[in-house]
Parts: structure tokens; C-alpha cells; sequence
């Protein structure tokens, strides 16, 4: 393989193969660059799978460069584990929106990218999404779920209408004060597992921490 730093997007989903495996194999032995973005398109893959998928590639002398998909489990995963991630967001009329275009505005969702900082409030009528950290100091809330693509540190506070199974998810949480519906908590003191993103949810009138379950969170 000729050495090249053009970034190479590869399509992991061609249905001509049986498995996004087969076709990743095959594609790497074609291509003319060290440097690879992955488009998982709507696969939702997990963690043991990320962590394959990056075996492939590097076994091929290649390196992942990003990754971009339209599942959130799998950019979860892949966010988790260290890489630049993209969220693909598709409208009604089967376009695709980058989760970064400003102008995209659905009317359940706000989205923020960027750091949200001490002292900085965000509010959402519905769900809330946020391309970033929430830092000590900073408060979120929403009506609906709130879903973080970075590390929780501040304050947030889902279902702020009274919505009891609104759930807070994000790749690390380890907030100052969790608020879901009327029920509060402390976020836990542990690190998570590598490759794991955690979500809060009521179960049995308490707040409880698990591993992010995407079917819960639909934004």
C-alpha cells in the first residue's frame, strides 16, 4: 500500500457482502491511503465491535481517522473510545443533515456543539443534545431526554416538566447533582469502563446509572 495522507471515507454498509467485515477487508486492500473515515451509515454497533473494526484496519497498516454513522449507539461507542466522531441526522424527506450544520433546527431537539462552561445555563422545551462537555458549574435541562457527547461534570436535570422516564445519557457521568422528573441524585465517584457510556434513568421512584441503552434515548 502506497503511503498517502489523503483521508479515504469508507462505506462499511455495501450490501453486495454479507457482513460489513467482509466488504472492510476487501475495500483496505484497494485503496491508495493510510488514512481512514469510517461511514457506519445506520449499523448500530457495539463496543466489541468498534474495537474489531479498528483490529481490521490496523492490521492493513491504516489509520482511523474519524468515524461517522447515523445510530447513536454507535457514535456513543466510538466517542467513547477516543475517536472524532460525526452524527448524521436524517429528515423526513431521507436527506442527511450533519449533526454540525447550524441551521438545523428540528422542533423536538436543541442541539449545542461546543463546551458548555461554568456558569452557562442551557434550557430545552423537549429533548436536549450537546456535542461536548458540561463543566462544573454549568446546568442543562429539558422537558424531554438529554444526551451528551462528552462528559457530564455540572448539573442536568431531564423530564423538568414532571416526564418520569426521561433519561440522561452521556460517555461519562460524573455530574455534581442528576434531576430527572422530581427525583435527585449524586453522580457516582467511579470511573466507567473503558468503551462504556452510562445513562440515568428512574427505576423503582430512585435515580440508577447503567450502560447507555440507545433505544431508550431517541432523539
Amino acid at each position: 500500500m502506497n503511503s498517502n495522507s489523503e483521508k479515504i471515507m469508507i462505506n462499511i454498509t455495501d450490501h453486495k457482502y454479507k457482513n460489513w467485515r467482509l466488504y472492510l477487508k476487501n475495500k483496505l486492500k484497494k485503496i491508495n491511503s493510510n488514512n481512514i473515515e469510517i461511514d457506519c451509515d445506520n449499523l448500530e454497533l457495539s463496543c466489541t465491535d468498534i474495537i474489531e473494526l479498528i483490529a481490521i484496519v490496523n492490521e492493513n497498516n491504516c489509520r482511523i481517522i474519524s468515524f461517522c454513522s447515523t445510530s447513536s449507539k454507535t457514535i456513543i461507542t466510538t466517542q467513547s473510545l477516543g475517536y472524532k466522531s460525526h452524527f448524521i441526522v436524517e429528515d423526513h424527506s431521507s436527506k442527511t443533515l450533519n449533526i454540525n450544520n447550524k441551521d438545523f433546527h428540528p422542533s423536538k431537539t436543541l442541539f449545542h456543539q461546543g463546551t458548555l462552561r461554568s456558569g452557562e445555563y442551557l434550557d430545552s422545551p423537549g429533548n436536549l443534545l450537546i456535542l461536548g462537555d458540561v463543566n462544573p458549574g454549568a446546568i442543562v435541562s429539558a422537558e424531554g431526554n438529554i444526551m451528551i457527547w462528552g462528559r457530564l461534570l455540572g448539573i442536568a436535570h431531564a423530564g423538568s416538566k414532571g416526564n418520569s422516564k426521561a433519561t440522561i445519557s452521556a460517555i461519562q457521568l460524573r455530574p455534581v447533582q442528576l434531576r430527572i422528573s422530581n427525583k435527585v441524585a449524586r453522580g457516582p465517584k467511579e470511573k466507567p469502563q473503558d468503551g462504556m457510556a452510562e445513562q440515568a434513568k428512574i427505576d423503582s421512584e430512585k435515580i440508577i446509572i447503567l450502560p447507555f441503552e440507545p433505544s431508550s434515548s431517541k432523539i
